[in-house]
């Protein structure tokens, strides 16, 4: 016998903010596509030590991607990212995806008040609806 409700949503690291907002939200701001880019990444690592380095940034869409990088760093912390095209963004780590052989992926979500990710990956990106 199951305790779960037939009904319940799915989870989203969105959720949180916005039900207490009293918004729920059962789809993302923006799709993912499936494609790389080279980006460099600065910031402070988990030992609080100053960095800037490359790192892959894939799963791409309009508020941020998933970066793999071989840095511990801390979700929360706040990180610069430059693309090769010399555009630049703060963005936040929201999450480590994975880790394996000296490398970690996490998700990343730019820091809305900040001008520079506005199209920061200079591709359009398909609607929602």
């Amino acid at each position: 016998m199951s305790l779960q409700s037939p009904h319940r949503q799915p989870k989203s690291h969105h959720a949180a903010p916005l039900a207490a907002a009293g918004i729920v939200r059962n789809q993302r701001r923006s799709k993912r596509m499936g494609l790389r880019a080279s980006v460099d990444l600065s910031g402070e690592d988990r030992q609080k030590c100053s960095f800037t380095m490359p790192a892959r940034a894939t799963n791409l869409n309009k508020h941020g991607a998933a970066v793999q990088i071989t840095r511990d760093l801390m979700v929360g912390s706040v990180v610069q990212v430059r693309n090769k095209n010399g555009g630049q963004a703060s963005a936040r780590i929201v999450a480590l995806l994975a880790a394996s052989n000296g490398a970690s992926t996490y998700a990343i979500e730019f820091v809305e008040h900040d001008g520079g990710a506005t199209n920061f990956w200079g591709i359009t990106f398909p609607s929602n609806a």
